[in-house]
């Protein structure tokens, strides 16, 4: 029952923007960290960025920092990744994440369908 659905990519020029959303369901949103992930043909799959159960503190690959920004609205169950100053090398599959294990040392992954974000060259 537990359901990511992401949408906003799409095809954007190298230093434009886009903003992501996720759309969660299935499970207490407010309870839980959420993530970003990314993968491109060719390379593994990266962790973009993550946030708290409540928006307190966030995480970013160093390649992202400084330009993307994760955030969430848990009143409206949705997770965001506002995404400026965008590369070549930005475009992947973004893919919604949330790890709803209870431990540290366990992971219980739920994942989106993913959203291509294609920054042309």
């Amino acid at each position: 029952q537990v359901q990511l659905v992401e949408s906003g990519g799409g095809l954007v020029q190298p230093g434009g923007s886009l903003r992501l959303s996720c759309a969660a369901s299935g499970f207490t949103f407010s309870n839980y960290a959420m993530s970003w992930y990314r993968q491109a043909p060719g390379k593994e799959r990266e962790l973009v960025a993550a946030i708290t159960s409540a928006g307190g503190s966030t995480n970013y690959a160093d390649s992202v920092k400084g330009r993307f920004t994760i955030s969430r609205d848990n009143a409206k169950s949705t997770l965001y990744l506002q995404m400026n100053s965008l590369k070549p090398e930005d475009t992947a599959v973004y893919i919604c994440n949330a790890d709803l294990s209870d431990t540290l040392y366990t992971r219980n992954d739920y994942w989106g369908q993913g959203t291509q974000v294609t920054v042309s060259s």
